[in-house]
Order: C-alpha cells, then sequence, then structure tokens
C-alpha cells in the first residue's frame, strides 16, 4: 500500500487576522470579530485576544470582562469567502485533491502532487510562504500519513506552526497527546474519558475495543484506531452538504412555554426558507437549546419521509421541545438543522457527522 502524504493546512485566527490586515489601526491589539451588544458573541478573536481567555463561541459580555479593551468589529463574510477562494487557488497549485473543513482550514492529498515536489513538508512550507507573500495571513500545516494526525500536527505548534508526524514517531506522540487534543473528542466526551482513567493517548491504547464501544457506542471504534495511529479515511474532493440549520440568540432569556413556542416557531419558518433556498433533502431533525448558563442539549429525531415544509417540521421540533426542562432553566438560543440526506444513510458517515456535531458545537 502507498503511504500517503497528507496536508492539514489551518488558517490563524482567520476572521480577526484579515480584519487585522486590512485596518492597520487594529494590527497588536485584542481583537473580536463579532457584536458586542449584551446578547452579542464572539465568532472569532485574535491572538492578541485569546491572551486574555477569550474565545470563539464565548459571550460578548464574558470577553470583555477577561479584556476591557476588547475591539469589537463585525464580520465580514464575503471578504472571508473570497479570500478563502484566494487560499485555495494556491492549493490547487499542488493538488486537486483537496477536502475543505470550513472556510479557513483543509486537507490536501500530495502523494502526487503536480510539481513533483517529493517530500509533503516542502510544498506545506510553500503554501505557507505564498499565503504570506500573496495574502499577508499566516497559516499553520501538519503533515502526516493520515488525516487524524495531519490535522492534530497543525494544532501543535500554532501559530504559524509546522510540524510533520512521520510513521515511526506517531504511536510514541500519540501515547503523549493530552485526550482533550484528539480529533472528535469534545468536552463531554472528554470528561467521561476522565473519569475512566483516560487521560492521554496511551491509556486510551490500553483499552479494549470492546471496552470502548461498550462505553462510547460506535465511536469507540475510531478511537480505538486513532490511538493507533489509524485513520483511513480518504481526502474527500466532493463535499456533499450534511446539513441545513439556523440558530436565534434571543434578545432575553426566556422560559415561558408560549414566548418559547413563537420563538421556536420563527425558527422553524427560517429553517425551511433555508431548505427550499438550498434544495436540501434530509430526514432528521435536531433541536439545540442552549440555557442561560451556556450549557446546552440537543435533540434529535429521524422520520422515513423528507423534512421540507413547515406543517411537518413544526410539530417534530414541538415534540424534540416537550424532552426539554426550561422552566427553571432560561433559554438563551434555539436552533434548528435538518440532517442526514438519504444518499448519506451510509452508518461510517453518519458516525463522523455526530463527532463533528460535538466538537464544532454549531459555532465553527
Amino acid at each position: 500500500m502507498i503511504e500517503r502524504k497528507i496536508i492539514h493546512i489551518d488558517m490563524d485566527a482567520f476572521f480577526a487576522s484579515v480584519e487585522q490586515r486590512d485596518n492597520p489601526e487594529l494590527r497588536g491589539k485584542p481583537l473580536a470579530v463579532g457584536h458586542a451588544e449584551e446578547r452579542g458573541v464572539v465568532a472569532a478573536a485574535s491572538y492578541e485576544a485569546r491572551r486574555f481567555g477569550v474565545r470563539s463561541a464565548m459571550s460578548s459580555q464574558k470577553a470583555k470582562r477577561l479584556c476591557p479593551h476588547l475591539i469589537f468589529v463585525p464580520g465580514r463574510m464575503e471578504v472571508y469567502s473570497a479570500v478563502s477562494r484566494q487560499i485555495h487557488e494556491i492549493f490547487h497549485e499542488y493538488t486537486d485533491i483537496i477536502e475543505p473543513l470550513s472556510l479557513d482550514e483543509a486537507f490536501l492529498d500530495v502523494t502526487e502532487n503536480k510539481p513533483g515536489i517529493p517530500l509533503a513538508v516542502d510544498i506545506a512550507k510553500e503554501i505557507k510562504l505564498k499565503i504570506r507573500e500573496r495574502l499577508n495571513l499566516v497559516a499553520s500545516a501538519g503533515i502526516s500519513y493520515n488525516k487524524f494526525l495531519a490535522k492534530i500536527a497543525s494544532d501543535y505548534r500554532k501559530p504559524d506552526g509546522l510540524c510533520t508526524i512521520h510513521p515511526n514517531q506517531a504511536l510514541e506522540f500519540i501515547s503523549r497527546l493530552p485526550i482533550e487534543n484528539f480529533w472528535g473528542v469534545g468536552p463531554v466526551t472528554a470528561k467521561k474519558m476522565h473519569s475512566l482513567g483516560i487521560h492521554n493517548g496511551e491509556h486510551l491504547r490500553a483499552r479494549t475495543l470492546e471496552t470502548l464501544i461498550r462505553e462510547f457506542g460506535k465511536v469507540g471504534a475510531i478511537y480505538y484506531d486513532f490511538s493507533r495511529g489509524i485513520d483511513l479515511r480518504p481526502v474527500e474532493t466532493i463535499q456533499i452538504r450534511k446539513s441545513i440549520g439556523c440558530e436565534h440568540t434571543l434578545e432575553r432569556d426566556i422560559n415561558k412555554r408560549s414566548s418559547v413556542i413563537i420563538e421556536l416557531y420563527h425558527t422553524a419558518v427560517e429553517l425551511v426558507g433555508r431548505l427550499d433556498r438550498k434544495d436540501f433533502r434530509g430526514n432528521t431533525l435536531t433541536l439545540k437549546i442552549k440555557f442561560h448558563d451556556f450549557s446546552q442539549i440537543t435533540r434529535s429525531i429521524t422520520q422515513s419521509k423528507e423534512l421540507l415544509t413547515l406543517d411537518v417540521i413544526l410539530p417534530l421540533a414541538k415534540q424534540l421541545l416537550k424532552e426539554v426542562e426550561y422552566e427553571n432553566h432560561p433559554i438563551r438560543l434555539i436552533g434548528l438543522s435538518v440532517s442526514n440526506p438519504r444518499e448519506e444513510g451510509e452508518e461510517k458517515g453518519s458516525v463522523w457527522e455526530q463527532l463533528s456535531f460535538e466538537f464544532s458545537d454549531w459555532d465553527s
């Protein structure tokens, strides 16, 4: 079997860096992309702001408490999308096997590459240099023989990182890796791992496949493989949209049933409009609720029929809402999404969607 050469490119503080690039007065200052009002949320934070503990998905009020001189700027999604396209033009100079994960990160399979460069690390260096010279932005790159390790490597030396994990180093590297840094392990799973005495890759590798499946379900098999440096997923160039969703941060926390139903109705109406515009068809409806203390839950239901219209989606959303106790736990945010397109019904795909759902938290 040919050993793959995979690169993961991740732009450093992408939205905030674009704003600092385009406005010299913002350079070197703590910056948040988002809105500063009471119900605002930080969409992205510069590294200067991160030193104070400011993070994406944090409430604007908390961010300002942590960093009183934090500067807020509104997001410009059309600009970020245009810059992302420029970055991908650079990627295509080396390979057409590109799997975007978001506007600011992607996997590249450079096993066979257009310039014929033998070492993937040299390609990563060139890509980083071209992004800096042409776009005045900074990227981190991870290189390895599979996606899991390339992703881990790109996070290892941020910002402006470059890290290669060779096959003969992989097991030792994974052994030392904190369990929180494993791709697909979010806060909830990390807490459960800790309760089981699993704190790093070495601890995880010591558990049997049967134990991990019993504790974590089908995802346990993925954790089992990851702990051994195994990830057979290819870099996929065809991206199929897996879900359409929308969410509303409310002007005030609510716990009155009539108010919650009204907000749920408005969210469902917006969702139906998005489904129609994108011509998206799916069978699973997910309700997301974020409470006043920023804790959150999701509830899902899958139907045999496609979820397209308000008269189908709204009753299901109300059914899911019945599973949520909010009378003593006021609601701050309501979200709805439709996922699980029929052509993506394979079991493996659904497992990975669940993984990504946990750590992206709908906020990426």
